[in-house]
């Protein structure tokens, strides 16, 4: 009698292992934001090579994970000079990548090329640019994006420009009175353009005022390209209740960060003591032209170990995800990793090829395979699509 209650449970075991990745597999994985292109610049990488240990993500670990669909962020900090022209060498790593690989990925410019890569097995790769200052100020660079696959632009990255207020800046400012916050008229003009274009206005990064500003200007659903709950952890980047009803109404979708500060309010605690014991090291990468984003993400997986004993663990993320699907439903979800462009996730999302995970345990939370579906990549394609209708 033990020996077949033993056999059962193993039995059970295997059946339980191949639903989720059977579910996992049938499932159009889309991810909204990655930052490997810049990664592979900073680190001096290609990324159709392996890059195990080096970098979250690489062109065989994307197949291996299951991801049919990547939004590859296109970014830079504020004080990088020329972001405009920084932005387009972002790009063209992508296509010598896709050119040298059509096999395996391919730059989409609409809704029916990227299902049809889908089908052929394919990454279906496009285009997120991470702050409206990488325009330049100019909307004709809006179309030159938008022409070469850039299918969202985020209004701010950490920094504002002069038509839009950024989440981090209108947190120092927003007692002062003279601050000049949210969208200006050419802020507007830029919301309004993204529109006619079918361009997904992302609003990650912004300011509350801006945020607001460009929920009432935008006639599309708009894209939360990669931010959590305000709720559960209090942190300028991500959204509060107020904010999530709002993406709710307008039919867009709020993607969910890896960031473990984005996840676990704790968090950021545990990495400024890891961070400051490695001030020097980071210090000499930054000295040699590095980001400190990069210098810093390198420091963490040179420490591995050390790092992941401070990193939360999955389950506080999927809380984030909880939240929010039980105040606006589960149509309006999905997940933008931010992997390479983040120095710490949940610990058992070690790069991209965990993503399977996360259907396991949404599987084991006790959400339908149709609902496991849409928060995996449905919604996002949903709100990509509703671009394309005039």
């Amino acid at each position: 009698m033990k020996y077949l209650v033993i056999g059962l449970l193993c039995f059970c075991s295997v059946a339980q292992a191949q639903s989720y990745k059977k579910v996992h597999r049938k499932a159009i994985m889309a991810d909204s934001h990655n930052d490997l292109l810049t990664a592979a610049i900073e680190k001096n990488v290609l990324i159709d090579q392996d890059l195990k240990g080096k970098t979250h993500s690489d062109l065989n670990r994307f197949k291996e994970a299951g991801v049919d669909v990547q939004i590859f962020s296109v970014w830079c900090d504020g004080e990088k000079p020329q972001p405009y022209s920084w932005a387009n060498r972002e790009i063209d790593t992508l296509y010598a990548v896709a050119k040298r690989n059509p096999g395996k990925i391919e730059i989409v410019p609409n809704y029916a090329a990227l299902k049809k890569a889908v089908r052929k097995e394919k990454i279906a790769a496009l285009f997120g640019v991470e702050g409206g200052h990488m325009i330049e100020n100019d909307l004709n660079k809006i179309d030159s994006l938008y022409n070469r696959g850039v299918r969202y632009m985020t209004l701010t990255w950490n920094n504002s420009t002069s038509w839009a207020s950024s989440a981090m800046d209108e947190t120092k400012m927003k007692h002062d009175p003279t601050a000049k916050l949210g969208l200006n008229d050419f802020g507007k003009q830029v919301v309004k353009r993204m529109n006619q274009l079918g361009m997904m206005v992302d609003l990650s990064h912004v300011g509350e005022k801006t945020f607001w500003d460009a929920i009432q200007t935008t006639t599309k659903p708009v894209l939360v390209s990669h931010s959590n709950a305000y709720a559960l952890c209090p942190v300028f980047r991500n959204l509060k209740d107020e904010q999530i009803d709002a993406v709710g109404k307008n039919g867009g979708v709020i993607q969910l960060n890896f960031y473990s500060a984005f996840i676990d309010s704790s968090f950021k605690n545990r990495e400024n003591i890891f961070l400051q014991n490695k001030q020097a090291e980071i210090k000499e990468l930054i000295a040699n032209g590095m980001q400190k984003e990069y210098a810093q993400a390198m420091v963490v997986e040179k420490y591995k170990s050390e790092s992941l004993a401070i990193q939360p663990p999955m389950s506080m993320l999927l809380d984030h995800l909880d939240y929010i699907v039980n105040r606006i439903g589960v149509d309006y979800v999905g997940m933008g990793s931010d992997f390479d462009g983040i120095s710490a996730s949940p610990r058992e999302l070690t790069d991209v090829t965990s993503y399977p995970l996360i259907t396991k345990a949404l599987l084991e939370k006790g959400y339908t395979k149709k609902e496991v579906t849409k928060i995996l990549g449905g919604n996002l394609l949903r709100v990509m699509k509703a671009q394309e209708i005039q």
